[in-house]
């Protein structure tokens, strides 16, 4: 990792040192996955078989899981790793629960009755990835609340193995929700798959889940052109530590790898004001990261990290706020008294105690968070991505009498003529 003395830098040099990985090789990618997707959109599954086999190395003749799969999928995992899934599906249903909407009706005025009523997305897709290692938290988070917002179709893609199999706990982790309907693909294509429907794969109103900045560069291409609704761009995984020199070195350390073994294109962040905790911290993680299995990948996402250094604090939630980082942990002495100065981040951890590995897995809030600075304008998977809100209004004679003029003149107003016209004529009706 790159170590930083903040005031030391350049203006041009701060923006630089808060560069993530998949900026560097946005175009590429972006000629890559257009390509891919014009191919699924053109070609169906004919494409995706030939794309699946050259990226993942297996030639498959159905992309559905079956049945029997699904079976063989709850007798291979371990019973310690179901229940704790199930738990964990438990608290993500009561956090999400908790903060579902609500329909409501208001009089706006005498004779003026607006309302708002909910209603589930019709298709959705969920994507799981398996790139490095399966994810079948991320079917839990997802599932969980697809189902509490009542979405009568559901599809899950993930990417299959060398022997054409998915990962059984991904399985087992997609039926805990209710999801029955997976497909063996991952990648670009399997975004492509959901958002156009081939021969198999159906087509879905909305696509949810992380991915790699292949994976997260189709979703916007796909959302861009009006094929299919997206929850956000969330890429390669990001965290971002404020500790100061209190903190446990080796528990920041080890916060910092648990994000860097994602992947060689995730990005690791600490800022304090303890030049000696970030020394501490530095020789915390060459002694962890050589106990890891994943080591290989996390020493090469670490090449793109920084430790900082600045005067303050305040300073550190000031870079915070610029970064907007997908997961940002407060290794504070007063964690909570910070919070208030947290202005952009996709879900926040406080204290030494709460590692961001809680939040991936089973403390009940979600992991599908905002990426490369997303979060600033987006925020992470609730059960309201999965439904749509609608507006209801009625008038009455009275009621337009009441408001009417008031349309009339704001149409006047703006040039529209045809508007005041259609409020003018019920104005004028007879009593």
């Amino acid at each position: 990792m790159k170590r930083l003395v903040w005031d030391s830098l350049s203006v041009d040099e701060q923006r630089a040192a808060l560069v993530r990985p998949v900026q560097t090789v946005a175009e590429e990618t972006r000629k890559s996955v257009a390509a891919l997707l014009g191919d699924v959109r053109t070609r169906g599954d004919i494409a995706l078989r030939e794309i699946t086999l050259r990226f993942d190395g297996v030639a498959l003749d159905s992309f559905e899981v079956s049945a029997r799969e699904f079976e063989m999928a709850a007798e291979a995992i371990a019973k310690e790793l179901y229940a704790a899934m199930e738990q964990a599906v438990r608290r993500i249903e009561a956090f999400h629960r908790e903060g579902m909407s609500k329909p409501y009706t208001v009089e706006t005025a005498p004779g003026i009755t607006c309302e708002r009523m909910i209603r589930p997305i019709g298709k959705v897709g969920l994507y799981v990835p398996a790139g490095s290692a399966p994810l079948p938290s991320t079917a839990l988070m997802l599932g969980v609340p697809a189902r509490l917002a009542g979405c009568p179709e559901v599809v899950l893609c993930t990417p299959p193995r060398k022997d054409g199999s998915v990962d059984p706990a991904v399985l087992v982790a997609a039926r805990l929700t209710g999801v029955s309907r997976v497909f063996k693909l991952g990648g670009a294509h399997a975004i492509a798959a959901m958002a156009f429907g081939t021969e198999s794969v159906p087509r879905c109103d909305k696509l949810f889940g992380p991915g790699n900045s292949y994976v997260t560069e189709a979703k916007q291409q796909v959302a861009q052109i009006g094929q299919a609704a997206i929850d956000m761009p969330a890429g390669p995984s990001e965290v971002l530590v404020i500790a100061d020199a209190g903190a446990n070195p080796a528990f920041v350390a080890a916060d910092l790898l648990s994000q860097a073994e994602h992947g060689p294109d995730s990005q690791v962040l600490l800022i304090s004001d303890s030049d000696e905790l970030i020394a501490r911290v530095e020789a915390e993680i060459e002694a962890q990261l050589a106990r890891l299995p994943r080591a290989d990948i996390a020493l090469k996402a670490l090449s793109s990290s920084r430790l900082i250094q600045v005067q303050t604090l305040d300073c550190a939630f000031e870079i915070s706020n610029v970064y907007a980082p997908e997961h940002l942990i407060l290794a504070l002495r007063d964690p909570r008294g910070w919070l208030q100065r947290v202005e952009a981040a996709g879900s926040v951890f406080l204290g030494d105690y709460t590692p961001e590995a809680l939040g991936d897995y089973c403390s009940g809030t979600n992991h599908v968070l905002p990426t490369n600075g997303a979060a600033r304008a987006y925020s992470g998977v609730s059960v309201g991505s999965f439904q749509n809100f609608i507006s209801v209004q009625t008038a009455s004679r009275a009621g337009i009498a009441e408001i009417g003029a008031d349309a009339y003149v704001m149409a006047r107003a703006e040039g529209l003529d045809a508007h005041a016209n259609a409020v003018a004529l019920r104005m004028e009706m007879p009593s």
